[in-house]
């Protein structure tokens, strides 16, 4: 049938001399995509056809706006349904077919008003008559302009069609009759020399072979093997950490942790219901346990409390795995004579967070764990500059801290040459007596420990900002499959010192531009938004804002004001007037409604979604425009601890504004600030150094 097809097809072009596959579909009576078929087998026998393919795009009614243009729109229904006395407004939502979106349509042109003076919401017509627009413009659907095409396809009356053809010419070796080519030199052929006489389809020696369907390493699995190799370049030994359920007695009791602390909260652990309890324990040790817990032992005088098997009983997802070198402890004294033993592990642990953008309910923690004689702090410092010294980390700072079954501890901070400041990046210390002896660990020796996290790393490595794109359903698969090899950037402590500081700096401009470059070249998402906001508290820093970064975004905003406003201020007739002509398609389509809604203004999201306060509203137009232009707007793209001090700076204003609203602002608004109402967000947005002049 395939052949017969494109002889028809040849025989077709031969009398016409131009066709497309669309009016081929039509005079065959094939389905297109067969037809398409076709024309690439022609295609392959050489330069027998030329072609070209042509995208056309048209509009046309969806089911609904077929509806509207015979029943008239949704908004104009639930007007002709209201009777001249009014209608409760729970008939009115079910008089009509699309009640629901006519009548918020409806409130919205000022048709209708809802009249609660009654006691019950009765609705009634607020003009005496009305013009059914969106019908008419759906009749002359050819005329309408790109706005309003946009608003009628957001309401999905009507969807653009996107059509692709193929048009065929004669090309210059043109035939009606087809000769098959051969793909393969055979036996018999040579033998009779038929291949004399054939032609052959020539071989396309750069043709890449199908891809191979194999695994791929994700990022996190990368950065553990680069981790993992250098705790075995140290001389570590790993613990099996394959138990992500744990009985409290290891994951707290073992560890030295009372069993009133908070962090077994069901608010910072999750607790297992089935099977909600564990039986199976060393009972000698665990008398030991609980001696030193209730009563105190080893010359501690421990919690003084009443220590209770059934909490400890309790199985937990493990908050970190800390408990497993509890365990490898204890089954090392098990084995007779005690062994200077260096552990690690590297895996996930599970703590009850709330979720943001560095944070998740599960992470993976390295920890290092060194058991030898007259261990010293001094010991624990050595071990670990040598460690990070693997990472190209070099400058260290500790500070003193706290852990309930470790003393002395130590928070570890390094200092970030792309920040400019010193951050924390783990905490260590050593495993106190009362941990240890029960364990009957001898008394001359000590254990030290540490650990970190293998998220931030990874992010910091990757440049991610955000930790969903790195673990859970929202991960790009094509990130997973192209991210490059892991290296830690190992080099040598010669060289880095070496370095000039202005070469350092260069590197680095290098890195960020190169960064802002691919970032930049991701596509902008188009952003629908509504603002609920007061007319006597206005949301100032809109304007500002789009006088920043129209050069970069096309932006339409239209205004309008409620019937619940009384008094609408004249200065506002002008707001945000340059970005009412849409002069082609927006990439941000923004609604202001005028409302009496209190002062914080209300930013609402597609799928309704809501952002509540001008300060949140900020962060989150900050980041619709740094996600491609980091270059424009900085925020998240600087770092989590850049965005996080910003963080910081906007929350203590807003708090210091709520609670001062009434007795220093009055009735401006509580984001104002002077006599030229400049908006504190709109400082903030300028300049984070000025976040700091008035915090």
């Amino acid at each position: 049938m395939a052949k017969q097809l494109t002889d028809q097809i040849l025989d077709y072009l031969d009398k016409h001399g131009e066709i497309n596959s669309l009016h081929l579909a039509e005079v065959f009576k094939e389905n297109h995509q067969k037809i398409i078929g076709a024309i690439k087998s022609l295609e392959a026998l050489g330069e027998l056809i030329t072609t070209k393919q042509i995208i056309d795009k048209k509009w046309e009614l969806t089911s609904e706006g077929q509806h509207v243009v015979i029943y008239g729109s949704h908004e104009a229904a639930v007007y002709n349904a209201i009777p001249d006395d009014g209608m409760p407004q729970p008939e009115v939502m079910q008089s009509v077919p699309f009640a629901k979106v006519g009548f918020s349509k409806a409130l919205q042109a000022g048709w209708i008003v809802i009249d609660k003076s009654s006691g019950k919401p009765i609705v009634k017509k607020k003009v005496a008559y009305i013009t059914d627009v969106t019908q008419n413009d759906l009749k002359s659907l050819a005329s309408l302009t790109d706005r309003l095409k946009n608003e009628y396809k957001k309401r999905k009356l009507i969807q653009e069609i996107v059509i692709k053809f193929v048009q065929l010419e004669k090309g210059p070796n043109f035939t009606t009759t087809i000769e098959k080519q051969e793909t393969e030199l055979t036996a018999d052929l040579l033998v009779n020399g038929a291949w004399k006489d054939k032609k052959f389809k020539p071989y396309n020696f750069e043709a890449l072979g199908a891809t191979l369907e194999v695994g791929h390493l994700h990022p996190l699995l990368k950065v553990r093997s680069e981790f993992r190799k250098i705790f075995l370049e140290m001389g570590f030994t790993e613990m099996p950490t394959n138990n992500f359920v744990e009985s409290s007695f290891w994951n707290f009791d073992a560890l030295f942790q009372p069993q009133q602390h908070p962090a077994r909260d069901a608010h910072d652990t999750f607790f297992i219901s089935d099977p909600s309890h564990s039986t199976n324990f060393p009972m000698d040790y665990m008398e030991k346990v609980k001696k030193v817990h209730s009563e105190g032992d080893y010359g501690s005088l421990g919690y003084r409390y009443d220590w209770k098997i059934e909490e400890a009983q309790k199985n937990v997802l493990r908050t970190h795995t800390t408990a497993v070198s509890a365990r490898m402890l204890y089954k090392l004294m098990q084995q007779g004579e005690f062994k200077p033993v260096k552990y690690f592990s590297i895996d996930r642990v599970f703590r009850n967070e709330t979720l943001d953008a560095t944070h998740l309910a599960e992470f993976h923690q390295i920890e290092g764990v060194v058991a030898d004689y007259n261990l010293t702090l001094g010991d624990l410092i050595g071990i670990l500059y040598e460690f990070f010294k693997k990472l190209d980390i070099t400058q260290l700072k500790f500070k003193p801290a706290y852990n309930p079954y470790t003393e002395p501890s130590m928070e570890i901070f390094c200092y970030h040459e792309g920040l400019k400041k010193w951050i924390e990046i783990g905490n260590s210390g050593m495993f106190r007596p009362e941990m240890l002896l029960p364990m009957e660990l001898p008394d001359d020796v000590n254990v030290i420990a540490w650990g970190l996290s293998l998220e931030r790393p990874t992010m910091i490595k990757y440049g991610l900002n955000n930790i969903r794109d790195l673990v859970g359903p929202k991960v790009d698969l094509e990130m997973v499959y192209n991210n490059p090899i892991c290296r830690l950037n190992k080099t040598s402590q010669n060289s880095s010192q070496t370095k000039k500081p202005e070469d350092k700096k260069q590197e680095l401009n290098k890195h960020e531009n190169k960064s802002c470059a691919v970032k930049c070249a991701e596509k902008f998402e188009k952003q629908r938004l509504v603002i609920f906001c007061d007319p006597e508290h206005p949301i100032k820093f809109i304007e500002l804002f789009f006088r920043h970064v129209k050069s970069y975004v096309n932006i339409f905003v239209t205004s309008h004001v409620h019937s619940s406003v009384q008094h609408f201020p004249n200065q506002l007739l002008t707001f945000c007037s340059e970005y009412r002509n849409a002069k082609q398609t927006t990439d941000i389509h923004l609604t202001i409604i005028w409302k009496e809604i209190g002062i914080d203004p209300i930013l609402q999201l597609p799928g309704m979604h809501e952002i509540i306060g001008e300060i949140n509203v900020a962060r989150y137009l900050n980041r619709v425009i740094e996600n491609c232009y980091p270059h424009v707007l900085r925020y998240e793209s600087k770092g989590v601890l850049y965005a996080n001090e910003i963080d910081n700076y906007l929350e203590k204003i807003h708090k210091f504004l709520h609670t001062n609203v009434h007795q220093t602002i009055h009735k401006k608004s509580r984001y104002i600030m002077g006599e030229d109402n400049i908006s504190i967000v709109d400082i903030l947005l300028e300049s984070p150094e000025k976040c700091k002049l008035h915090k």
